[in-house]
């Protein structure tokens, strides 16, 4: 029989985590409070919990939400024109700082893999960004534009990577390139089936009328399509969080519900995913940190700050070509500090090069802990710079 004595402490700990952030009135994230706790009552300090087989299920579904979520969270509207060149030529500068860094730190003994350090260093985390901007009232600002248009590329293209160069399989970057190219065409068929069943009259008609009741039919299709997708791409020989991020991208274009009948559904499918799994994931996360090695190693805890430093010069440099889009060094300031924001692709990354052995358990202890302090500290940094120039609504820069 399956125990289920871990499951629960990790349970209790996604329920207080947020509530301790709101009554202590703590200036950081509540994934932040959730994975230090992980790794309080993990099996290195109190002992409490191991990620044992119900926790590992939980975690992974929580990260495929994660990433499904994220893939929601992209507006397409706005990935076009000077915004789209703009962007993305940043972060193909930030690309190149970020290997650049990998080679030196390789250089230097520090990483084992160059290339995957550069991939985990060019991203931002759009599931945090995108929240910090919402409570500031700045996602409408031309700014705040800006910095979702990057922190999309800069989730979308690291998880792209991931695929392609670090699946666990032992296919060349050819074969993969075509497996990838096949499974971005099966999506693609998929989707265009999908939307096709919802203009069927008495399809639509069906869906209206169990969206809303105990069968909730359209948050157990986003859960199948996560589900299946994930399968798929694994069976495609790419990573599963590959398929759930486009999953979560395939959802966002088509949920265009232009009658207004289901205006729940991504409230709901929010409520599944943050409300129950993904907290499970963070809090696994902080459980199987190699904490003894990061507070026991001199070498280790000094890695901290070398990765913190090199996550703001590969993401923060880049948005010096955003100039045309912003006013204001402070702005210019802000957009950096809010695009060197990154935790989910350290955690998923970081633990993909631990599986290949490419990256060492210490190294990926001050990964995550480098990632951690980014969210505690650029955002809180960022905001007062964007608050400073009086946030306006304003149409897509084209």
């Amino acid at each position: 029989m399956v125990s289920l004595t871990s499951a629960a402490v990790v349970a209790v700990i996604a329920l207080l985590a947020p509530l301790v952030v709101r009554l202590a009135r703590l200036p950081v994230p509540e994934i932040v409070l959730e994975i230090l706790l992980g790794a309080l009552v993990g099996p290195q300090l109190l002992g409490l919990v191991q990620v044992d087989p119900a926790v590992q299920v939980l975690s992974v579904l929580g990260l495929g939400f994660l990433l499904l979520l994220a893939g929601m969270e992209i507006d397409y509207a706005r990935l076009r024109g000077q915004l789209l060149r703009l962007t993305a030529a940043a972060y193909v500068v930030s690309f190149v700082l970020a290997v650049g860094i990998g080679l030196l730190l390789g250089v230097v003994g520090l990483v084992r893999s160059p290339l995957l350090i550069g991939v985990i260093l060019s991203a931002t985390s759009l599931g945090i960004v995108l929240p910090v901007l919402k409570d500031a009232g700045q996602t409408e600002t031309q700014i705040g534009q800006v910095v979702v248009a990057g922190a999309s590329i800069a989730e979308v293209v690291p998880i792209v990577l991931l695929s392609l160069l670090f699946a666990r399989d032992a296919s060349g970057l050819g074969a993969r390139l075509t497996l990838l190219a096949a499974f971005v065409g099966f999506v693609m068929v998929v989707a265009l089936l999908i939307l096709s069943a919802e203009r069927s009259r008495r399809i639509s008609a069906a869906l209206l009328e169990l969206q809303d009741t105990t069968a909730e039919i359209r948050i157990r299709g986003a859960l199948a399509l996560l589900m299946v997708f994930a399968a798929l791409a694994t069976a495609f020989g790419l990573e599963g969080i590959l398929g759930a991020f486009f999953a979560g991208a395939a959802l966002k274009l088509l949920d265009r519900d232009q009658a207004m009948t289901h205006t729940r559904f991504h409230a709901k499918l929010q409520a599944v995913g943050f409300g129950a799994f993904v907290p499970f994931f963070f809090v696994a996360t902080g459980v199987s940190l190699d904490v003894r090695s990061l507070v026991g190693s001199p070498a280790t805890l000094a890695k901290v700050p070398i990765f913190l430093v090199a996550l703001l010069i590969a993401r923060a440099l880049p948005v010096l070509l955003y100039r045309p889009l912003v006013t204001g060094r402070g702005q210019l300031v802000g957009a950096g500090l809010l695009q060197a924001t990154s935790l989910s692709i350290p955690i998923v990354a970081g633990r993909i090069g631990v599986d290949l052995g490419v990256i060492l358990p210490d190294t990926y202890a001050s990964l995550v802990a480098a990632g951690l302090l980014s969210v505690i500290v650029f955002p809180l940094l960022a905001l007062p710079r964007l608050a400073a120039s009086r946030p306006t609504a304003t149409d897509p820069p084209t």
